[in-house]
């Protein structure tokens, strides 16, 4: 995956190799095995990145374990390197350990999917969160987090909604539990400005908004908070979400669980008109 930060690592200036440490976990013993195979193929990470569909800089952060690889990279490497199922074998490892960089993972696969679809059952998702309701939501977590990291936290998060606004958007769609419309958060003024946000959101055929009615009942995702990230090469990733973490659904099978559980959430919500006149309705009954 290509990202947003790769100028930092592509440069007229080589930089010195990072020094490995292969015995720290399976990712660092992944990342340790294609700097290896790469070097044996008398291969440059820029000559790597024309054979499989991934920057330079994404693959050097994959090599010094900064970043967790991506599905579909192991069978590629194997076919590079002609190494049997090596990484794919070191990649069901690592894919059960316990990531630092999820939150990381979660913002850059955001960053290049093409198609996001998202369920929310808790909170408003943060690309389409007010900026006073995300902060109501920091305070709300960490009280005695000092106001200005807690300012920042929300500058990030206000800065990531660029992303809905650029030239070439991603196709979008929010899945929105009725759980989510009912709590009111951060006093009326703050609420019904997300509300109104969500509502003129639904509106708008660029986004696509549906509400699951309470009449719905029990469902596989209740309680929950998923994000689907189509990328450019079909690879669809699965986050789990709450508001202080994310998880990467690693396991192929329970991502493919996860996507169809959604869909048949889809096709028994609200389609966007009657999900915004809902939403209005539920404005309605806040006090003036």
């Amino acid at each position: 995956m290509s990202q947003p930060h790769a100028g930092n690592w592509e440069g007229s200036m080589p930089r010195r190799a990072r020094k490995l440490t292969p015995g720290r976990s399976a990712r660092h013993l992944f990342g340790a095995e294609l700097r290896r195979h790469r070097k044996q193929a008398g291969m440059s990470l820029e000559k790597l990145a024309t054979v499989v569909p991934y920057s330079r800089s994404h693959l050097s952060r994959i090599e010094t374990a900064e970043y967790m690889p991506p599905p579909d990279l192991p069978t590629l490497l194997d076919a590079a390197f002609g190494s049997g199922q090596l990484f794919r074998r070191l990649y069901e490892i690592a894919q059960h350990e316990a990531h630092p960089d999820e939150y990381r993972r979660f913002m850059e696969a955001e960053a290049r999917a093409r198609r996001i679809q998202s369920y929310a059952g808790c909170f408003i998702p943060g690309l389409i969160q007010t900026e006073d309701y995300t902060r109501t939501l920091f305070r709300t977590h960490a009280p005695d987090r000092p106001a200005g990291e807690t300012e920042r936290m929300v500058s990030r998060r206000m800065a990531r909604q660029a992303l809905l606004r650029s030239g070439t958007p991603p196709h979008t769609c929010y899945l929105i539990d009725e759980a989510v419309l009912r709590r009111p958060v951060g006093g009326t003024r703050i609420w019904r400005d997300q509300l109104g946000a969500v509502a003129d959101l639904a509106d708008d055929s660029a986004v696509a908004v549906h509400v699951l009615p309470f009449s719905h009942g029990e469902h596989a995702l209740i309680g929950g908070h998923l994000g689907l990230f189509t990328l450019p090469n079909g690879t669809v990733l699965a986050f789990e979400e709450s508001i202080t973490m994310c998880r990467a659904q690693e396991s192929p099978n329970k991502a493919k669980r996860l996507r169809e559980a959604y869909q048949e959430l889809c096709a028994s919500a609200l389609p966007p008109q009657q999900s915004a006149a809902f939403i209005r309705a539920v404005m309605d009954e806040l006090p003036s």
